[in-house]
């Protein structure tokens, strides 16, 4: 102390007299902040008015600290990721070890116990300071200052933008006559509120330790590997030392050890004249060396690049999901900023016993690396009935830094929408099918009902679309394979026939098939409305996996319909129990609709395009298989009673043919089956969601309101018009054919004699030349039954069908027993059609 300041507190003390606090404490930061003794009445008096007009009270609130988010596995909660804006973990009185406490005190405010939030005495000494000074050299805070400090410093923080940040944090730290003012006001008021338990704890918390680490657990936990609790004295002295100066005496640098060890040593000298600890105690902690021996640095594992290494995406479509969380607020912009605060449990739907080996299985058939393109694949699950995700998984790696990871490793969720974390979606190809089988059954058309499968080319203004159109030009389109013809809407369900599908939509409304596709959830990934036009029905509108597996789930739960759900319950920052996303289950489909649908689809996994896929573990599944035009994008989705689940493989960008390459051993078109089975396996072995067997179909849409085909072979055309427009059908002259018949008789009509067709189609028959006939090859390879070659000779008219004669087979030739071996005639003799035919059946004797 220089010479002078005896003298100086003299003048201050003389100077105190009989003025009450707050002119006292006015008068005090005035010198505080003065670099000369200006101790006038007029100065008290401003002094004073400025105190007594700040606010009355601050209260102790809660600061920014971590969330967890939570898996489960076996049915117990799982931490999968830790997640914060500053790393904080409050903790309770009794979760401190005492020599913290002693620590905060003798290092800080050595007579807090003493004082009510500002000590006069200090305040006297750091003005002597500052006038001996000429300056600003001292601040005199009281660890109740100290916390008001940092709530503002906190405030500061919270704020919008950059700018405004560093605009109030400057304030927030400025040693200005006003902001001390406020400080000593707003301490005074708050040890009027709280105890000094309660004070020191806030402190304890709230004070920063370096960086973006704050509080002392998170403190102990960073530096020291170890907790709150457990500090020693020289931990904690040290931990202490930081908060005088953050930014030069943080741990996590080394040449700042040898600054915070003076000041350590300097905080332990201080506990030790103030008996918070003993002198062997002192001795130790003295000892202690502070090094890389003593220091253990532990980064802090936050955000989803640090969660779960399974369960990345899914925690970043967690963390997109906050905003609608009502249980985090009542609006967008409360629930973000109390998220940001932290202390949330987030519990979720993810279960780790299904993820883990889903991943996994993505990541072995759809290779990261794959360099003959940009490969991706996608893999989601939802509970049938809940619409809780179970699986979300992806063959890239997690990774949201600016530079990314390469090649193999992305941020994009490729399982949900943009909005999300996800991608603009990908186009369903033929899984969008099943919304057109849907509407078809939904207007009284049956799955036995005939339609023409061939691949052509119609007109678009041929197509009823209520939401736009009329669409103009020709649409031409083909079929995945050489299949066509008439078929039923079942064979055409289960061979996924584009024909087929594109002529029951032309008996529909492109705009209602949207609205039945909009009723279960479905939704473009970017989004942007459904888009209706004719080869939208063929699965041109880019979706997300997550929403073709609700739609799914919501066909096989019988038509009801749930929105995905990620959360199930949230616990608050005081333990407070609250709910998660709200389920939305609603019946979108009649479940008549829904089951027979649900049996044509039943179909496509067993004898179908889905065969590959099915598990066949004894589990009824629904589902249906998608390939794009050129095979840029694949996909499988299926479902049991209980779970739903939709593989997509595909080009991430480009559109490279996925018939066209290999990978890992496999044409990459068949990888979706290769992950969509073992899958399948490991869910259906998992007890609660094995699922069980559908409902059947309803038998008045089996026929639905389709008409049986006259029979009216022989008939004039005039006749076979009136019999067949009688019946409700439109005729097509299909013009004549060899025939024996008489000339100008029906020789034939298709679709044929018999076929359930819907009322209003076209019928064509074909009249007979009278030129005579040939005997048509209906052996074929040798495996055609007989009840098949008999239709096909009925079609092409021929009605005189006699008995069939055995043939008797070779012992190598035992396999077409119960085939057509023969007719007579032979195929190709000059036959009329009204000849008497026979045709011969292989059998092993005669």
């Amino acid at each position: 102390m220089s010479a002078s300041s005896p003298r100086a507190i003299r003048v201050i003390g003389a100077a105190l007299g009989s003025l009450s606090l707050t002119v006292i404490a006015g008068l005090l930061i005035a010198a505080l902040v003065t670099p000369a003794i200006t101790v006038v009445g007029a100065t008290v008096e401003s002094t004073a008015g400025i105190f007594d007009s700040l606010p009355e009270s601050i209260e102790i609130d809660r600061q920014r600290e971590q969330n967890r988010i939570y898996a489960t596995q076996d049915g117990a909660p799982v931490q999968i990721a830790t997640t914060f804006d500053q790393n904080r973990e409050s903790v309770a009185w009794d979760q401190v070890s005492e020599f913290a406490k002693i620590a905060a005190i003798s290092g800080e405010d050595q007579r807090y116990y003493e004082h009510g939030g500002i000590d006069l005495q200090g305040i006297a000494r750091a003005a002597v300071t500052n006038i001996a000074g000429g300056g600003i050299e001292e601040g005199a805070s009281t660890i109740t200052q100290q916390y008001v400090k940092n709530t503002f410093i906190q405030e500061a923080l919270n704020l919008d933008t950059e700018e405004e940040r560093d605009k109030a944090y400057e304030l927030a730290i400025d040693p200005s006559f006003d902001r001390k003012v406020k400080e000593m006001k707003l301490a005074i008021s708050l040890e009027k509120r709280y105890t000094k338990e309660e004070i020191l704890l806030a402190y304890l918390n709230i004070a920063n330790f370096g960086g973006n680490t704050y509080g002392i657990e998170a403190a102990a936990k960073r530096y020291f590997a170890t907790t709150a609790l457990n500090l020693t004295p020289a931990q904690a002295a040290s931990l202490i030392a930081i908060v005088q100066s953050p930014g030069v005496l943080r741990l996590d640098y080394p040449e700042n050890l040898p600054a915070n060890q003076v000041r350590r040593d300097f905080i332990l000298n201080m506990m030790l004249d103030d008996e918070g600890i003993t002198r062997e105690q002192y001795t130790e902690a003295v000892s202690t060396p502070l090094d890389a021996t003593t220091v253990i640095i532990t980064e802090p594992v936050q955000g989803c690049a640090a969660a779960n290494d399974h369960a990345r995406f899914f925690c970043d479509y967690v963390l997109n999901l906050i905003e609608d969380l009502p249980a985090l607020g009542a609006d967008e912009t409360e629930r973000t900023e109390n998220f940001k605060r932290g202390g949330y449990e987030i519990y979720t739907s993810l279960d780790l016993g299904v993820q883990v080996p889903a991943q996994d299985i993505s990541w072995q058939y759809a290779d990261k690396n794959a360099t003959a393109l940009k490969l991706g694949s996608a893999t989601v699950s939802v509970e049938v009935g809940t619409g809780r995700i179970l699986v979300m998984a992806q063959n890239k790696d997690y990774d949201n830094t600016e530079d990314g990871a390469g090649s193999s490793a992305t941020a994009v969720n490729f399982s949900t929408d943009r909005n999300y974390g996800g991608s603009s979606g990908f186009q369903p190809g033929s899984t969008y099918k099943v919304f057109t089988l849907l509407n078809w059954l939904q207007n009284d058309h049956g799955l036995n009902e005939v339609v023409d499968g061939s691949p052509r080319t119609v007109p678009s203004a041929a197509f009823t679309d209520s939401c736009g159109g009329p669409w103009f030009g020709p649409y031409p389109f083909k079929n995945d394979d050489s299949f066509g013809g008439q078929m039923t809407a079942a064979t055409a369900t289960q061979r996924s026939v584009n024909g087929a599908f594109i002529s029951m939509a032309l008996k529909l409304d492109l705009c209602e098939i949207k609205n039945t596709a909009e009723s279960l959830g479905v939704h473009r990934a970017d989004g942007k409305p459904l888009m209706t036009n004719p080869s939208s029905v063929l699965g041109t509108n880019e979706i997300a996996p997550l929403t073709m597996a609700a739609a799914y789930a919501g066909i096989a739960s019988g038509g009801t319909f749930c929105d995905p759900i990620a959360v199930d319950r949230v616990v608050g920052p005081t333990g407070e129990q609250l709910p998660g996303q709200i389920a939305n289950c609603r019946a979108s489909l009649e479940p008549d609709v829904a089951n027979t649908a649900a049996f044509a689809m039943s179909k496509v996994m067993t004898d179908g395009t889905g065969r590959t896929s099915n598990p066949n573990n004894g589990v009824q599944y629904i589902g249906k298989t998608g390939t794009t035009d050129s095979s840029n994008q694949t996909w499988m989705v299926g479902a049991t009673t209980r779970v739903a689940t939709a593989v997509w493989v595909g080009n991430i960008v480009n559109a490279v043919p996925l018939r066209s390459v290999r990978i890992g051993g496999l044409q990459a078109s068949v990888i979706r089956h290769a992950i969509f089975k073992p899958t399948a396996t490991v869910i259906d072995n998992t007890g609660s969601y094995r699922g069980g067997a559908f409902p059947g179909p309803a038998a008045s849409l089996l026929d639905g309101t389709g008409k049986a085909v006259p029979n009216v072979t022989g008939e004039s055309l005039d006749n076979a018009r009136s019999i067949l427009e009688a019946t409700g059908f439109t005729v097509v002259d299909g013009g004549p054919v060899d025939s024996a018949l008489p000339l100008g008789a029906i020789n034939n009509s298709n679709p044929a004699a018999g076929s359930l067709v819907s009322l209003g189609s076209a019928v064509t028959v074909y009249t007979s030349n009278q030129s005579g006939g040939t005997m048509p090859d209906v052996v074929g390879n040798g495996m055609i039954s007989a009840a098949d070659a008999r239709g096909s000779l009925a079609a092409q008219g021929f009605t005189n069908i006699a008995a069939d004669y055995c043939v008797q087979l070779p012992a190598d030739q035992l396999g077409r027993v119960g085939r057509v071996i023969s007719t007579t005639p032979a195929a190709g003799t000059p036959t009329p059609a009204s000849s008497s035919v026979a045709i011969g059946i292989g059998a092993p004797s005669c």
